[in-house]
């Protein structure tokens, strides 16, 4: 009986991570967010031995959540489908298991604090929100569908990361969705009913201040009319060298779509030519000629591309940039560059390079050797155009970065420009995914982006996260022309960065400190731990 207890547990985590898996895009499913009380409820159950069965059932419910969360990365694999394919279903299993193992940790501490209650629930917060946290910071970090990013960015209950960030709304999230498991906990059915109408007042506190928010959100003065471009390459073909010619007309053409009026910005996403910007822009190409040709003087174009250097030992060093280049007559100028930061593992440079080139990984990225990361980021001054903090893919997950980077130049840029290449991601549910990441990022820090994809979802996107005017789905080729809506003075968020988070785990150990049986169970544990491990040992 004891076994199939613990085995109705285990399934009741796992079923609890992919519920909750199911509450981001582009399935949206909401009531799956309770699949966190599941989550909490499974890990109360009784267990032969306690942590260990604990961290495996954490480990379970993290294995269902991004197992939903990440399947989108068998995606890359699939381009060159002959070679890599075999490839796609270990990497799922290894991503998400990985990944499991933050959440594993997490059940394992809180199992052995050993609270219940409301101190409980509120260390189940703390334990799982840290573990996302150092997901987030470990290594390269991590971040994707991160708890507090489930609820639709531009909705009311979304606002609150203009508080306390991503992080600190993962904490939020975990404590209102895991709240169930509490209610129905231990108790008289007025003690009961206490707890449910405390969680729904706040759940609709913060409901109405994020719609009093949503409906502050400025509206003008418009700023400069920008033009972003996707041309719904297919990066199966992208890389033939015969195809260049072709998708660099595709660009040209949408960037002269007529308009009633002249962008002042064009924007064309990461990576969006299969050539390195050295080739294009020598002085006699062709490639710049047409450029010149196509911006007229003042006006600026931004594009994602791909360029080589020497170091100064003399070696090339890859890099992926954003370069802006602003049309000066029969030639072009350069404006600014920015170089990538971070970059992705296994996709733009790989861990153990060597090792991974003999088995075949290095095909993967489309350069002989990594990529090098680009100095830490500041917001660039372009002529014309308000301060702007570039963002390239995988840099838009990251709460804070904005906030850094302001931080280190010693200004606050007036909007955000994300251009990423999703393609690699597929037309299922990594783009739509990925969406929604960066328009919380525009809720931290009260800034629009803009937001630029070679085969969608490309956007523009307002100070409180949500998208303006048409947006360019997956599969869609054409152009969004719309003045850059306005910034909002700094929030919370981006004044004091995660310290509000901080005091959310200061809250939770608070609650902790006055149960002080708690602490004494843990000091017996280790002692009764150390005297397993030395049994002829003084240990009183």
């Amino acid at each position: 009986m004891p076994d199939r207890a613990s085995a109705a547990a285990g399934i009741a985590a796992l079923a609890g991570g992919l519920l909750a898996a199911l509450a981001f895009p582009p399935y949206g499913f909401l009531p799956g967010l309770a699949g966190f009380a599941l989550i909490l409820w499974s890990l109360s159950r009784p267990a032969a031995r306690p942590v260990r069965a604990v961290a495996l059932r954490g480990g379970l419910a993290g294995l269902g959540y991004f197992a939903i969360s990440v399947n989108w990365i068998v995606e890359p694999f699939l381009v060159d489908e002959r070679t890599h394919g075999w490839m796609a279903p270990f990497a799922l299993v290894l991503m998400a298991g990985g990944l499991s193992l933050f959440w594993a940790a997490a059940a394992a501490l809180w199992r052995g604090i050993g609270a219940r209650g409301l101190p409980g629930l509120l260390a189940f917060a703390a334990c799982l929100s840290g573990a996302e946290w150092l997901r987030g910071h470990v290594l390269t970090g991590f971040p994707w569908n991160l708890p507090g990013e489930a609820w639709p960015a531009g909705s009311p209950l979304s606002q609150g990361a203009a508080l306390v960030g991503a992080y600190g709304l993962t904490w939020v999230t975990l404590v209102l969705c895991a709240s169930p498991a509490w209610i129905l906990g231990p108790g008289a059915p007025g003690r009961r009913l206490t707890r449910a109408t405390a969680v729904a007042g706040a759940f609709l506190a913060l409901h109405a201040w994020g719609a009093a928010r949503i409906a502050a959100t400025p509206q003008g003065p418009a700023g400069p009319v920008i033009r972003i471009v996707q041309a719904d390459i297919d990066q199966k073909t992208k890389w033939r060298p015969e195809n260049l010619a072709g998708i660099f007309q595709t660009y040209l053409d949408l960037s002269a779509t007529p308009s009633a009026v002249r962008p002042d910005l064009v924007v064309w996403p990461e990576g969006a030519l299969p050539a390195v910007i050295n080739n294009l822009l020598a002085p006699g190409s062709p490639w710049r000629a047409a450029l010149a040709q196509a911006l007229a003087p003042g006006q600026v174009l931004a594009m994602g591309a791909y360029r080589v250097e020497l170091d100064a030992r003399g070696a090339l060093t890859y890099r992926n940039s954003l370069f802006f280049l602003e049309g000066a007559g029969r030639d072009i100028a350069l404006a600014g560059v920015y170089d990538k930061h971070r970059l992705v593992p296994f996709g733009e440079f790989l861990p153990l390079g060597d090792l991974a080139g003999r088995i075949g990984l290095r095909s993967l990225v489309r350069m002989p050797e990594d990529f090098t990361a680009g100095p830490p980021p500041v917001p660039l001054a372009i002529p014309g155009l308000p301060g702007v903090q570039p963002m390239i893919c995988y840099e838009a997950l990251f709460p804070g970065f904005t906030r850094a980077a302001a931080r280190r130049g010693g200004a606050r840029p007036d909007w955000i420009l994300n251009v990423s290449n999703d393609a690699w991601f597929g037309r299922a549910t990594g783009p739509w995914q990925h969406l929604n990441m960066a328009r919380y990022r525009a809720i931290e820090e009260g800034l629009p982006i803009v937001r630029s994809t070679p085969t969608g979802v490309s956007a523009v996107i307002d100070s409180s996260g949500r998208t303006v005017g048409p947006v360019l789905g997956l599969g869609a080729a054409g152009v969004i022309d719309l003045p850059l809506p306005p910034a909002r003075p700094p929030t919370l968020y981006a004044r004091w960065g995660d310290l509000p988070f901080l005091v959310m785990l200061l809250l939770s150990a608070a609650a902790l400190a006055g149960h002080k049986e708690i602490f004494i169970g843990l000091a017996n544990r280790w002692r009764r731990s150390r005297a397993r491990r030395d049994p002829d040992g003084a240990v009183p």
